[in-house]
């Protein structure tokens, strides 16, 4: 596997020979463009429907995986303990569907523990919740109260580790890590692959080379990508229109070189095409069909910049 540590252009140069002769696995190689996102369904963007209907929907957006979210913006993560995790094992084998993530800014970072073994026991690799710590810091001040803030996550991973579980922190607004310098700091000082940055555009700048950068700054560091940008926010309610401009596609912000930036780190982790409605728990559109449809027109557009790029 290649070290992202090392530089990407000097090792996969010196290694050519060796993919040559089929020594080195593909994403080593020095061309290759084999690269493909690699996408999950957040469950929130069918509000409180029947977790059944929408299990149904993820194969129809070129998905294998669910991202659960509980209340308040969605509800299925409270349907799975209604119904029992054998059934809900059940259920996902029906669909043909995987677990992957679970979201819970509930929670927050520091009461995860019961939810990393529920985690482990339904399947699911990643955990998303937030940052906790003082906010609107620059300089030296932050760069210490995100070192302060991965310190206090080492017990926690100490857990989440020998489950498999990875821990995404999201650059949510009015938290810690939140700023590009907040991010940066984040990967530099982070020790653990098993703690990460889940990265969302929709809170920066619109200025897709600064979010390209910061893939490229997170490399490794990057363990989750929201397609969802800024549009005309998600905080009051607009009409439909206005709401929908935050899916990747319909909004201003240019995803080609984004979806660049994250070609080039090969990132391996899921893109989840991602939007919030108003008020929360609703689904973005009326229906589970139209919900799909939506996802599959975003999805579409990505996979067009991808095109762009090879």
């Amino acid at each position: 596997m290649c070290d992202r540590k090392t530089n990407r252009r000097d090792f996969c140069r010196a290694a050519a020979g060796l993919a040559a002769a089929g020594c080195l696995p593909a994403t080593c190689r020095g061309k290759d463009d084999s690269f493909r996102l690699k996408y999950i369904v957040a469950s929130s963007l069918y509000g409180r429907m029947k977790l059944d209907d929408v299990l149904g929907e993820v194969r129809k957006t070129g998905a294998e995986y669910i991202d659960i979210w509980p209340e308040r913006h969605a509800n299925h993560r409270e349907q799975i303990e209604a119904m029992g995790r054998q059934e809900f094992a059940a259920m996902l084998k029906r669909h043909r569907v995987k677990l992957g993530m679970l979201t819970r800014y509930d929670l927050g970072p520091f009461k995860l523990t019961d939810e990393m073994q529920s985690g482990k026991e339904l399947g699911a690799s990643v955990i998303i919740c937030g940052s906790k710590g003082p906010r609107n810091l620059r300089g030296q001040a932050l760069k210490t109260a995100v070192r302060d803030f991965i310190e206090a996550m080492k017990p926690h991973l100490a857990v989440a580790e020998p489950l498999g579980i990875t821990i995404g922190i999201e650059n949510h607004a009015n938290s810690l890590i939140n700023s590009a310098d907040s991010i940066r700091w984040f990967g530099e000082l982070t020790p653990s692959p098993g703690l990460g940055i889940a990265l969302a555009p929709y809170h920066f700048p619109q200025d897709p080379k600064l979010i390209a950068g910061l893939i490229a700054d997170l490399d490794r560091r990057l363990v989750h990508f929201y397609g969802w940008q800024h549009g005309a926010g998600c905080m009051e309610k607009l009409p439909k229109e206005q709401e929908l401009l935050q899916m990747p596609g319909r909004g201003k912000l240019d995803f080609i070189p984004i979806v660049a930036g994250l070609k080039k780190i090969n990132y391996n982790g899921w893109t989840e095409i991602f939007m919030h409605p108003v008020p929360r728990g609703i689904p973005i559109l009326p229906t589970a069909r139209e919900v799909t449809a939506e996802i599959n027109r975003s999805r579409l557009y990505l996979e067009n910049c991808l095109k762009k790029i090879n």
